[in-house]
């Protein structure tokens, strides 16, 4: 059996900016003296003309991006997940969410898995912070299909987008086939036990899970949410309606993320027992990224056995 692709979305992103960008002559990219990190040097070295490096300054880099939207062209402002949505939320909310300008945001280094930089940079409120902001769509991809898909669909909508991309290797669980789009949950895996949510990295953590689950006789549905907002309410509502059960798994704080906007939108809508895995209320940790997934409980055997508990209760 031949070992499965892992690809970071990071280098995905960096890819797919350099095709858009044979394309599509109004795209640009902004970064802030990380290129080497985002991947966007690719798209330095392919179209040098059309790449601004703002330097370590984020929030400057985001009024920038909205100045350059107002004129036509469509800026993708890249760095750090903890910069773009900390350091400069301010500037989000009000240089390009306020006027809903059309900026692309290309945030890198989300979660836990950035590592061995440990809690500084590790960001895991980035998509709490974006879901407050109106009229910003948030998108989590899971693998390098996804991603390369994403940023191609936030460059063909308008209004700024949130881009979350991670610096781990993933698994490639999607093929050729995959047809992506905004708004739309995909249903992976059929299930009448339970219902797994997840979301980013912990999608094929999830497909793991589900395994275990099934060798105890456990049947799972496996739901993959790409875009948090807007949220597929439609397929978390008929998930519901037939499992009875929901888990949410995500990179992420359990506060103000994927879990807090499904239990937001089934409790209005289709209330039924969620449990929500994720990082529950403390900040990461330098270590290798695979073993601070693990430690977290965000590994295949770790939300195997919350879902174990849960099902206990």
């Amino acid at each position: 059996m031949s070992e499965v692709k892992k690809i970071a979305t990071r280098a995905s992103y960096g890819e797919a900016l350099v095709e858009l960008g044979k394309e599509h002559d109004d795209l640009v990219v902004l970064d802030a003296d990380l290129a080497a990190a985002t991947k966007t040097g690719t798209f330095k070295k392919a179209f040098p003309d059309r790449f601004f490096d703002c330097g370590i300054a984020e929030s400057n880099l985001m009024g920038v991006a909205a100045g350059i939207a107002t004129t036509g062209m469509v800026p993708f402002a890249s760095t750090f997940a903890m910069f773009a949505a900390g350091r400069a939320f301010e500037q989000v909310r009000n240089s390009i969410g306020y006027p809903h300008l059309n900026v692309k945001i290309g945030a890198t280094h989300a979660g836990i898995s950035v590592g061995e930089d440990g809690a500084t940079h590790q960001c895991n409120e980035d998509i709490a912070l974006m879901r407050t902001i109106p009229g910003m769509t948030i998108i989590n991809p899971a693998d390098d299909v996804e991603a390369k898909a994403a940023v191609r669909a936030a460059y063909e909508m308008d209004g700024p987008v949130y881009l979350r991309f991670g610096r781990l290797a993933v698994p490639v669980i999607n093929d050729e086939n995959y047809k992506f789009e905004i708004g739309k949950g995909v249903q992976l895996r059929d299930g009448k036990d339970l219902t797994i949510v997840a979301t980013g990295l912990c999608v094929s953590s999830a497909l793991d899970a589900a395994d275990l689950l099934e060798k105890d006789g456990i049947s799972v549905r496996i739901i993959n949410i790409h875009t948090i907002k807007p949220l597929d309410e439609d397929i978390l509502v008929k998930a519901a309606k037939e499992t009875g059960k929901i888990v949410t798994v995500e990179e992420h704080s359990v506060i103000g993320g994927l879990g807090a906007a499904v239990c937001e939108a089934l409790s209005e809508k289709m209330p039924v027992p969620v449990k929500r895995i994720g990082v529950n209320d403390v900040y990461g940790e330098s270590g290798p990224a695979a073993k601070l997934i693990e430690k977290y409980g965000l590994d295949g055997k770790g939300i195997y056995e919350s879902v174990k508990e849960f099902l206990g209760k």
